[in-house]
């Protein structure tokens, strides 16, 4: 009998691996919910780990089959079992994934820039763009979406409204408070004429 596939060589494999077979195992292994959070092609530290949960599951199915005189299952077919197990669930019941989406400082800082020059009437310094991610990410973690999902429906509540979000701090500040008092009073004189 051939030696069966290790977890070991399947992580190898996948990090040599296209991104998107890498995005296809992503998937199954979130459907097996083996992997946290949005599904990339990318080899980071989210595929890592569920491929080591995996793992952890593999060897204990594996020990099972020993002891019982089957055949070992392969990497692949136990991921695909996994995968069509957690996405139907036998249950019928509706399925509860809580997700939490933080962006990365390149995808803020349009929105921000865009903030800053309707309250500021300028663009943000790097470090205030880099304050206001700051913010944005961490109210992000404690505001994940919730989706509930079930036969012939899907709802999802909560998340962050970013641009909401850094409407109001950033509409906080003296600066802006100063800008929009400056801009109404622009506005009063442009009505009434000017001054004469």
């Amino acid at each position: 009998m051939a030696e069966p596939d290790t977890i070991e060589n399947f992580i190898q494999v996948m990090n040599r691996a296209s991104e998107p077979t890498r995005a296809v195992i992503a998937q199954q292994l979130k459907d097996a919910g083996l992997y946290k959070g949005k599904v990339t092609g990318k080899f980071d530290v989210k595929l890592y780990t569920g491929l080591v949960e995996l793992g952890v599951a593999l060897k204990a199915q594996r020990s099972f089959q020993e002891k019982f005189g089957q055949t070992p299952i392969s990497v692949t077919d136990y991921l695909q079992q996994r995968a069509a197990e957690g996405a139907d669930e036998g249950t019928g019941a509706p399925k509860t994934t809580v997700s939490t989406y933080v962006t990365s400082p390149s995808q803020t800082a349009k929105l921000l820039d865009t903030v800053a020059e309707d309250l500021l009437g300028r663009k943000l310094t790097k470090a205030e763009r880099s304050k206001y991610t700051r913010l944005v990410n961490e109210q992000q973690k404690k505001q994940p979406s919730v989706t509930t999902a079930g036969k012939g429906f899907s709802s999802t509540r909560g998340g962050v409204d970013e641009q909401q979000f850094l409407t109001e701090q950033i509409g906080a500040t003296a600066e802006a408070k100063t800008n929009r008092a400056t801009d109404a009073y622009a506005i009063m004189m442009q009505e009434l004429g000017g001054l004469r």
